[in-house]
């Protein structure tokens, strides 16, 4: 296009190329008032004619159609326009011409012919409908119109100009919107429209249908939408389904004409518009609050992943809702569970660790028994021949000879305990002691390497098991409440009742593993005895396989997501996850979205701990942690 042309293809306004059954034109005085004042992008993901976006000219904008011989045209007009127009101008309002352009298959075609092909049936065919037959051949007949104008070279022109400003995708309207829609954005939605019937696919679609279940489907869109902040337009005809699944919104109903109907007493309908504003994310407050003396007894752990530093905002999102019972799915250090037992809350907690399991049974679930330090100190002395496995299984690796005997006897010791809060309690203090005796509080490597001489790893083996006796001890207490430690996958956990679910799962990110068995394997196989696991020979570390779970992948950490969301569907949900975790915090909100019809996003700074890349004191610690709140 020359500069002359494109000045002047500016002064015209763009207005739809093609003539389009269900187009909506004729409501645009309707719909333009409800169009936001501004917005970030402009997306509309049925596309068809494209009234709405040619009347806006949008100077950002993402259209989109599943029929890719349409998006093609739109292409090249956008890119190509002048090798269009001469190619729209060989063509000749004639029956044989049309016929003979119509039997043509557009895929073998160069795309600029395959477009100005496009654009000559739909000016010459019957009422401009867009039908194809079960081979997905284009079978509108002839429209015997005299004078049809097939090349309106300004108009053309000026579609071009307003085209050049879209990113224009071929493609499913739930994959555009899930990828591109963002808080600000003004979507517009003009589905194929209600009810079914055989003119339902001419606007969009080749040999696809769009049914009721389709429009279910888009209603959960729309719902997302809201959700994440965005402000919509939706049309349809008047019809039951449609206010039913927009009950909720604003729905205005507009008399129109239909085209397509033989019979002119049929041709007077009415559609709706359906305006859907962004949801307000005002009503959760974060202002951190003072916790109960009795948080601070919980004995502090270098866990992975412990959320002891987030505490206060934990309980500032949960204090606003009226709850009694808790459930910590995914219950780690145990922490997160104890704060809510000292708030006076009903906890079940649960993890698929047996040694996060054996933290929650000694401190969460027992209200009232303590072990005797007397009788902690017997533990410490050899009373029955143990097996000698640790020493057998793990000379060299981590301990010394003295210590991993001292460890057999303490395992053999704590078996023989018959009370179960007591051998929850024991064992615990070995796991503890064990970890706090390992220079950075893990097993992924041999040796000394890390001991940088703190005063834990100075302390005895002995010395630390009895001070982790005596610190859990001191954690015990009774809150008045019926409390359960659960051992198993999150999947699989049934409660009679759950008012609010903490949801602290294992954090999904290429740059990072979140293998928690592979850090802890040792003190894991400590509290279950390494029953059930086979210890990996040929690994330096002698570690066992880590434990299946779907949070290993990106999809199968959201389709994890997913399902726990629906199977808490009736609880209120808080969801611990990181800013440098996927799925990313608009899929967060579009996952939780379907089952809550409240969805907020409370942002805290943070930093973690320690890393696993060797990158420990590095940027990527410094993270956004993000409190999704559904309700």
């Amino acid at each position: 296009m020359t500069e002359q042309a494109v000045r002047k293809a500016i002064q015209v306004q763009a207005k739809p190329i093609l003539k389009w059954a269900g187009g909506k034109t004729q409501m645009l005085g309707d719909l333009l008032p409800e169009v936001p004042a501004s917005y970030g992008r402009y997306i509309e993901p049925f596309f068809g004619g494209g009234a709405m976006f040619f009347a806006l000219q949008p100077e950002n904008a993402i259209i989109a159609d599943s029929n890719p011989e349409l998006i093609n045209m739109y292409r090249q007009i956008a890119d190509n326009v002048e090798a269009v127009i001469k190619r729209l101008k060989q063509y000749e309002n004639t029956s044989e011409m049309f016929y003979a352009v119509r039997s043509q298959e557009w895929t073998l075609s160069p795309k600029e012919e395959a477009a100005a092909r496009t654009i000559f049936l739909n000016r010459t065919c019957f009422n401009g409908l867009y039908r194809v037959n079960k081979q997905g051949k284009f079978n509108v007949p002839y429209g015997k119109y005299k004078n049809p104008k097939i090349c309106d070279e300004e108009g053309l022109r000026a579609a071009s100009v307003a085209l050049k400003k879209a990113e224009i995708l071929c493609g499913d309207y739930l994959l555009v919107l899930d990828h591109y829609a963002q808080p600000g954005d003004f979507v517009f939605l003009d589905p194929p429209y209600l009810p079914i019937s055989e003119y339902s696919d001419f606007k969009r679609y080749t040999k696809e249908q769009f049914y009721e279940e389709d429009h279910v489907e888009l209603s959960k869109a729309v719902i997302r939408l809201h959700e994440k902040g965005c402000h919509v337009v939706l049309t349809n005809s008047n019809h039951p389904l449609v206010h039913e699944l927009y009950a909720p919104f604003t729905i205005d109903v507009i008399q129109t004409k239909r085209h397509i109907s033989c019979n002119g007493s049929t041709r007077k309908g009415e559609d709706v518009i359906v305006t859907i504003p962004p949801k307000q994310r005002t009503l959760i407050k974060l202002l951190p609050q003072s916790l109960p003396n009795q948080v601070a007894a919980y004995p502090p752990t270098r866990f992975m992943g412990s959320k002891s530093k987030l505490l206060s905002e934990i309980w500032s999102v949960a204090s606003q809702f009226d709850v009694n019972t808790v459930v910590d799915l995914f219950s780690g250090s145990g922490i997160v569970g104890y704060m809510f037992k000292a708030q006076g809350k009903a906890v079940i907690s649960n993890d698929y660790m047996a040694m996060s399991a054996t933290f929650t049974k000694a401190m969460i679930e027992n209200n009232s028994v303590t072990l005797p330090m007397d009788e902690a100190k017997e533990l410490l002395i050899t009373h029955k021949e143990s097996d000698h496995f640790v020493a057998s299984t793990f000379k060299g690796l981590y301990y010394t000879d003295s210590e991993n005997d001292l460890i057999d006897t303490l395992r053999t010791n704590i078996a023989a305990i018959r009370d179960q809060y007591k051998h929850a309690i024991a064992m615990t203090a070995l796991i503890r002691a064990c970890t706090k005796k390992r220079p950075r509080g893990i097993f992924t490597y041999t040796g000394q390497r890390y001991n940088d001489g703190r005063k834990d790893l100075q302390k005895t083996l002995a010395q630390q098991f009895l001070e982790a006796v005596e610190a859990i001890n001191k954690a015990v207490f009774d809150n008045g409440k019926i409390n359960r430690s659960k051992h198993g996958d999150a999947m699989d956990l049934r409660v009679e009742q759950a008012d609010l679910v903490y949801i602290d799962p294992p954090y999904y990110s290429p740059l990072s593993d979140n293998e928690y068995v592979r850090r802890y394997h040792f003190v894991e196989g400590l509290a279950r005895d390494w029953k059930g696991v086979k210890i990996q020979e040929h690994t330096q570390t002698k570690k066992f396989k880590s434990y299946p779970t779907p949070f290993s992948t990106r999809k199968g950490a959201a389709d994890a997501f997913d399902r726990l969301f629906k199977k808490f569907a009736s609880s209120i949900l808080i969801v611990s996850y990181s800013s440098n975790s996927l799925p990313t915090q608009d899929e967060m909100v579009a996952i939780m979205a379907k089952y809550k019809s409240h969805v907020e996003v409370i942002p805290v700074d943070y930093k973690y701990s320690f890393g696993n890349q060797n990158e420990a004191k590095t940027h990527r610690n410094t993270v956004q942690e993000y409190l999704f709140v559904g309700y």
